[in-house]
């Protein structure tokens, strides 16, 4: 009974070790916060309802200068030792559900960063700085368009 005991004592010990060796190993990397909202971006972008993010002038003018889209544009991103806080600024398309596009945003975004970072997200904080309209202008036009040829 007591070997087994010991046992599991030298299993606990090495188990704690091991622990100790990992965090170790990751104290030394730092990940840049535009990494970080660059990853926000993408997990952004790839849910619907979203027109786009809304960036301050400058970002715009960058994105015209450069050519690229700039995945970080609206993002903030806050890192502190191991956890982050991200702020996404947002345009919605018209006629989506606002809070369920806030809610599917917090939870992709929280995935995607703890999963490829490491990081543990505090906070997801959505703002929505606007409605997208022109597709309702598009479809409004498509529908008078459609009563005109009827008559």
């Amino acid at each position: 009974m007591s070997k087994e005991k010991e046992n599991k004592e030298e299993v606990k010990e090495e188990i704690v070790e091991l622990e100790t060796e990992i965090k170790e190993e990751n104290d030394g990397i730092k990940i840049s916060d535009d990494v970080v909202a660059v990853i926000a971006g993408v997990a952004v972008s790839e849910v619907s309802g979203v027109a786009d993010t809304a960036g301050g002038f400058a970002g715009g003018i960058s994105e015209v200068l450069s050519g690229k889209k700039n995945l970080a544009k609206g993002i903030k991103v806050e890192v502190i030792e191991n956890t982050a806080k991200i702020d996404v600024n947002i345009i919605v398309e018209y006629g989506s559900r606002i809070p369920d596009v806030a809610f599917e945003i917090q939870n992709r975004v929280k995935k995607a960063v703890e999963s490829m970072t490491g990081l543990n997200v505090e906070e997801v904080n959505v703002h929505v700085q606007g409605v997208n309209t022109d597709t309702a202008k598009n479809e409004k036009v498509v529908l008078d368009e459609g009563k005109k040829e009827e008559e």
